[in-house]
């Protein structure tokens, strides 16, 4: 059970390691792009190209789902990235529900782990499985594995690595499930742990009363995806709105907090606490990501200012 691409490299690994999927469930098709065309999930769509049975319930608690899923006759159920299952879906098999989380647990229970984990600057984190219960994410411990955060990671190459390590963790507790040889272990409480919950909109906005180190990790933690965001004020007071892609944060004592300092050709800087933040990679909005020499070359900033 499971949706993004992070889901398909643990459905892929199960297959490769020879175990029976006996049928795969995802999200409905959903209008997507500008022409909303209906769009299979990624989970969805491999188990299509590889003829695995598929169920696409709107209602994980639609008795006619239930009784499709049952007939399946599952030892075991496997959800990396899915929806919260009620208890009448993940207490069905006889071995078990497993799920797949992006975090070493408790740290960052929630919906956007490896975005958290960058964020708040941390240098490890992992994935973890665990069996389901009634509550989101505390389940029984079953195996982790911890990878460091790299100073120049972002969320997506984090997000690659980790489905990756996901992929063998899924496999080997699988193997463990089947052999008998693995026994779940009481969660911590988390009490003090960081959470990770799901990130909107509003929340991708940079925060430039921040010190210059956190702002970097803030870009990097939302890249590429949903991007860290800001405003940029023309000389005619239109303000317009930028994703960030990849900064660098350059040390300096005296900055000129809030200010654009560029060239027009090769560099654009804003002042912050401690420094400056140095853009690398941005996306005005209406048009392409590009780097901001590319984009100094096409758009004259000078005399913008930043809003905040």
């Amino acid at each position: 059970m499971g949706t993004p691409d992070f889901a398909v490299s643990s459905l892929q690994a199960i297959l490769s390691a020879g175990h029976q999927v006996v049928g795969v469930v995802t999200v409905p098709d959903r209008p997507t792009g500008r022409g909303l065309k209906m769009t299979c999930s990624p989970v969805g769509q491999y188990a299509l190209d590889h003829n695995l049975p598929l169920l696409q319930p709107e209602k994980l608690r639609d008795p006619l789902f239930q009784s499709q899923l049952k007939a399946w006759n599952a030892d075991l159920f496997v959800v990396v990235a899915f929806r919260m299952l009620p208890q009448s879906v993940w207490a069905m098999p006889p071995r078990g529900t497993f799920n797949l989380h992006a975090s070493l647990l408790p740290r960052y229970r929630g919906a956007a782990p490896i975005n958290w984990a960058i964020i708040n600057g941390d240098t490890e984190t992992g994935v973890t499985t665990f069996m389901l219960n009634e509550r989101i994410d505390e389940g029984s411990l079953l195996l982790q594995q911890s990878t460091p955060i790299a100073p120049d990671d972002t969320a997506g190459t984090l997000h690659d690595r980790l489905a990756a390590i996901g992929s063998r963790l899924v496999v080997q507790t699988i193997e463990g499930i089947e052999a008998g040889t693995l026994t779940p272990r009481p969660q911590p409480a988390g009490v003090g742990m960081p959470a990770a919950p799901k990130i909107f909109k509003p929340d991708c906005a940079v925060d430039w009363h921040l010190p210059g180190s956190r702002i970097a990790d803030f870009v990097r933690g939302l890249s590429p995806y949903p991007a860290a965001t800001m405003q940029l004020a023309d000389p005619a007071g239109t303000p317009h709105q930028f994703k960030l892609f990849q900064v660098r944060f350059e040390p300096a004592p005296d900055s000129p907090a809030g200010q654009l300092d560029t060239d027009g050709k090769t560099y654009a800087k804003i002042g912050v606490k401690g420094g400056f933040i140095s853009i690398l990679h941005l996306q005005i909005s209406g048009k392409k990501a590009m780097h901001i020499s590319d984009f100094l070359r096409g758009c004259n900033i000078t005399g913008w200012k930043l809003i905040y």
